[in-house]
Formats: C-alpha cells, structure tokens, sequence
C-alpha cells in the first residue's frame, strides 16, 4: 500500500465526518436490482457502507486500515465487518450478488484485485466501481480545484478501470451530485484528501490558508453561509462471466 493510501489511517474520524455520500440513481445502476448479499471493498469509514444497509441489503465490509474499521463499526454496526484487502478479500468463492468499491478502485493491485474480486462474486454478479469528482465545469470549483492542487477533477477522467477476462459487459455513467458546505466544512473536507495529509505541517498550513482566502473572496462564495459544491458521480460496471 502507498504513503498516499495509508495517510488515510490519520484522518480517519475526519474522513467518516466530512466526505460526500453518493447519489441513490448510482447505486442503483452499479447493482443488479436481484442482489441481495453484496460486498463493499475498501469500504473506509462505512459512507457506502451505511447507504447499502440502508437499502435493505446484507452488507459485508472488507477493510484493511484498522483505524478505518474503527469507524465503520461504530457508523454502521449491522454490517459484518472483516479485515482484509481487495488482494485478499476474507470470503468464500461464489459468495456474493455483487462488489461495490467507493472512492477505493485505484488504490488496488488491479492484476491480483480483479480476479479475486471475480472468485468471490456469482456467476453473472456484478463488480461497480464509483467516484466523486469536483464538477470542474463549474469556474469556480476549477478555480478552487487550482488553488488546492486536487486532481479529482470531472474533467480528469480516469482511463478504463475495468479490464478482465474475468468480466463483460463493461459500461460506465456519470450522475451529477453534490454537498452543501460552508467555509469550515470545506476546509475540513480538503483536510481528508490524500495530496494534503502527505504534506509536511507548512505545506498543510498553506494549503489551508489558500482555502480561506478563496472562500473570502471569490464572487460566487463570498458573503454566503453555505454553498454547494457540485459532484459528477463517475461509475463503472462489469459482470462476471
């Protein structure tokens, strides 16, 4: 695992507290309408996690930060919660409708991930993929994607995530989202991204103070309490053969 994947273990009580859910029509898509036992790999703090057994479903979450797991545990209790990774996922072949993975897919050994995915899905299960992307199309969160240096950017649009024998049917769609935040809450949402918890404590500070400045004085945020920041939700699905 990278120094970028593991910065997460840092912030994780920040994490669970101040990143986006993701619109229901994604899920909706990701999944084949029959699953019932699904697995969320990768599954961090629970935000997928928690919207799954909200939907009715038996969730089984794999994670391998500890302190991520800690979280998820106390955030969404009802799922069966296992330590492990995508590498290594802690099922039984066959076992489940279908894999999700939130805002995890890249961080993945994909040429060891992809078929252990496929061991533990059913015949014709699906693997769904999925990210929240700034809504760069908008100027000022292009403007405020430079100005933090984020690379989760709509218009950065990932390559093809999805490529296996193992899977057909591969097919992508994007479904705009969003999170309304204030100046704080913003701040606190930059503080959970990877490029800013592997800086150094001045490197953060500027970071930070970036931010304020921004919000203080860009015409469409200064003087407002809260304002949206627009989401295109990326997806990706495939089926197992």
């Amino acid at each position: 695992m990278t120094d970028r994947a593991r910065s997460f273990d840092q912030a994780a009580a920040l994490y669970a507290d101040a990143r986006p859910d993701y619109p229901a029509a994604a899920l909706d898509w990701l999944r084949p309408a029959t699953a019932h036992r699904v697995l969320d790999l990768g599954a961090g703090t629970g935000k997928l996690t928690r919207q799954l057994v909200d939907a009715g479903l038996e969730v089984v979450a794999v994670e391998p930060s500890p302190q991520l797991r800690a979280e998820l545990a106390a955030y969404v209790p009802e799922a069966d919660l296992r330590e492990g990774s995508a590498e290594q996922i802690p099922l039984p072949d066959a076992d489940v409708d279908a894999v999700l993975v939130g805002q995890a897919f890249h961080w993945f050994d994909r040429e060891r991930a992809l078929p252990e995915i496929a061991r533990v899905l059913r015949p014709g299960g699906r693997l769904g993929a999925l990210w929240n992307f700034d809504d760069d199309s908008e100027p000022w969160v292009d403007a405020l994607a430079s100005v933090t240096g984020t690379q989760a950017r709509a218009s950065h649009r990932a390559r093809e995530v999805i490529a296996s024998e193992g899977f057909t049917d591969v097919a992508t769609a994007d479904f705009p989202h969003g999170q309304r935040l204030d100046a704080g809450s913003l701040r606190r949402l930059v503080q959970t991204h990877s490029f800013y918890l592997v800086q150094d404590e001045a490197g953060r500070a500027e970071v930070v103070r970036r931010i304020d400045e921004f919000v203080a004085s860009h015409p469409d945020l200064a003087g407002h309490e809260s304002f949206v920041l627009p989401y295109v939700t990326r997806c990706w699905r495939a089926t197992r053969r």
